[in-house]
């Protein structure tokens, strides 16, 4: 099978992986190449996430490795064995592979934590509320443009509503909920869609007031998504060039500290439930 020409960030998350498992070994990429019967160049391509690694070679390689962890193990099995078709693969070419990136995420995370301070998580979100988000960016989008992200915005909450439902954190600050994305009438019903949301039994918000004054992370969204072990954790961060996903452990570390702080000091579920309807009722 030739090389991919732009793998996406799962197989590059598990290029990683591999070199991270071979370099804390200490093997060197030609021992390795001999060691699964490859040549040198296809050790550096399975490590760029370019070129497929079988199970049998990825458990082959763990052996050797002295990885005994079964569950991290299987994991990245799951992942290199990973080749169906998705819903979103239908956008694919038609929006950025960072945004088709993030719905992989969250599609395979266990659970997902995010930190919003300036709008509504997008998950979250309504239609008429993300066409006004995103008819603010600049350059301006075109209509057609446009409606494509909504649609695929609303495509994504199925992680949220399929038979196995992701766990699903959102912290937002109280500025993202005064916002008037759409106008009144828009963001009225878009915090009237938050607290039903917030009703799900898989779905928690919380609601982090300005009386807090200065938070960790303050004017950074973040999207936190949980692998099937800790060390396959991501954080999703946004650049002016498009998303950021990290995974260094001092990385997972400083955003896992962030969400610990905001687990302690946002409003409860019940109470940032109240305070959205009251937000909402005097618009």
């Amino acid at each position: 099978m030739p090389p991919r020409t732009t793998p996406t960030q799962r197989q590059r998350r598990l290029g990683a992986e591999i070199r991270r498992m071979r370099t804390e070994a200490g093997l060197t990429a030609e021992y390795t190449a001999g060691l699964l019967g490859v040549d040198r160049s296809k050790i550096s391509n399975m490590e760029s996430g370019t070129r497929t690694i079988s199970p049998e070679r990825l458990r082959t390689l763990a052996a050797h490795c002295s990885c005994a962890d079964q569950r991290y193990i299987s994991a990245l099995t799951d992942i290199a064995q990973s080749s169906q078709e998705h819903w979103w693969d239908e956008y694919r070419g038609r929006l950025s592979p960072g945004l088709l990136d993030i719905v992989e995420l969250e599609w395979h995370a266990t659970r997902i934590q995010t930190i919003q301070t300036v709008h509504v998580p997008g998950l979250l979100q309504t239609e008429e509320y993300a066409r006004s988000v995103f008819a603010a960016g600049l350059p301006a989008l075109s209509r057609l443009e446009i409606e494509l992200r909504v649609a695929h915005r609303m495509a994504r909450q199925q992680v949220l509503d399929r038979q196995q439902p992701v766990a699903y954190v959102g912290y937002v600050h109280e500025a993202a909920l005064r916002m008037l994305f759409g106008g009144r009438d828009a963001a009225k019903d878009q915090l009237h869609a938050l607290i039903s949301r917030s009703e799900q039994p898989n779905i928690v918000v919380r609601v982090v007031p300005v009386e807090l004054g200065s938070f960790p992370g303050a004017g950074h969204a973040l999207l936190y998504a949980e692998g099937p072990v800790s060390r396959l954790d991501t954080a999703q961060v946004d650049s002016a060039h498009g998303p950021e996903f990290l995974h260094a452990e001092l990385q997972l570390a400083k955003y896992r500290a962030h969400l610990e702080w905001m687990d302690r000091m946002s409003l409860p579920a019940d109470e940032s439930r109240d305070f959205i309807h009251s937000i909402a009722k005097n618009l």
